[in-house]
């Protein structure tokens, strides 16, 4: 009998890692000890910077980054968070009533430039409604998860203390990222057919995007890929185990084929945004998962 491991695990609390999380889903192989944290986002620059974590979820673009720098860790087909993106700018009806196209040459807000979310919208406001993003001044709070990526010129950090929400509802910047938020008060959906539009967008491009794929430490893959079909496999029965929208309609698609296409798209934003030097194909990333994992990733 393989020995067995203990990986240590970074996996927010979402409805498919639930059963994970609790022992439903279970492996006689791998024993997951898990860093409790409500919100995943906040240890990513831990898992990039100090190789804190044997195992656990990271955002695609962070990976992207982590990638090209030659960070040791390697990519699994399976999606642990993912959206819809047009429902998540907003801008500030008592300033102006904005649409997409009026964000050329505007202050826009979002929590750090590299983020996921971030990507997204960029990315299919410049496609699909002609923003030009250079034109763009994008405020951020955050600084990049990986130390060695440095934002663009027209990325400025907004001044110490500042809030995102609050600057938008003060006029500081004209629009604003604020990912999964109702309109309140004067803070107005910037494209307001955000759930038809993203439905559309989704069944134009391969489904809804990606934001959060399962990651291994590359030891690990390389010594263990028992360990590796264990994991994906206790993956794919927790998510099972969750009520959750299937077809195109599934934001958290399991497979390479099932993700190919979301995943070569964020590729391609994120070089457009300068936030990776040139584009990683799905081939070459899921390499490594596509030799171990076999028919069962396809």
């Amino acid at each position: 009998m393989a020995e067995s491991v203990v990986l240590h695990s970074l996996v927010g609390n979402h409805p498919n890692t639930k059963a994970l999380k609790s022992g439903q889903a279970s492996s006689p192989l791998v024993k997951f000890d898990y860093f409790e944290v409500k919100v995943a986002n906040t240890q990513f620059k831990a898992m990039v910077r100090e190789l804190k974590y044997d195992f656990g979820e990271l955002a695609i673009v962070t990976f992207l980054q982590a990638k090209h720098y030659r960070k040791p860790y390697i990519l699994l087909p399976a999606t642990i968070v993912g959206r819809n993106q047009h429902h998540t700018i907003f801008y500030n009806a008592d300033k102006d009533v904005l649409g997409p196209r009026d964000l050329n040459g505007k202050r826009v807000g979002v929590r750090a430039y590299t983020q996921t979310t971030g990507t997204w919208v960029r990315g299919f406001l410049a496609q699909d409604y002609g923003l030009d993003l250079n034109t763009v001044t994008w405020i951020t709070f955050e600084e990049p998860h990986v130390v060695e990526y440095r934002d663009p010129p027209n990325v400025r950090r907004a001044p110490e203390g500042k809030v995102l929400k609050q600057m938008l509802l003060d006029g500081e910047i004209d629009a604003a990222i604020l990912g999964d938020v109702a309109e309140e008060g004067p803070i107005r959906h910037l494209i307001p057919n955000h759930e038809e539009a993203g439905r559309a967008w989704a069944r134009a491009h391969g489904g809804i995007p990606i934001n959060h794929l399962a990651v291994l430490k590359e030891q690990i893959v390389r010594s263990r890929p028992d360990v590796v079909r264990e994991v994906y496999r206790v993956l794919k029965e927790s998510r099972a185990a969750a009520t959750l929208p299937t077809g195109a309609d599934d934001p958290l698609r399991f497979g390479i084929a099932a993700i190919r296409q979301s995943l070569e798209q964020i590729n391609a934003y994120a070089v457009e945004q300068k936030l990776i030097p040139s584009a990683f194909s799905a081939d070459e990333l899921f390499e490594d998962a596509d030799r171990i994992l076999g028919p069962t990733a396809a």
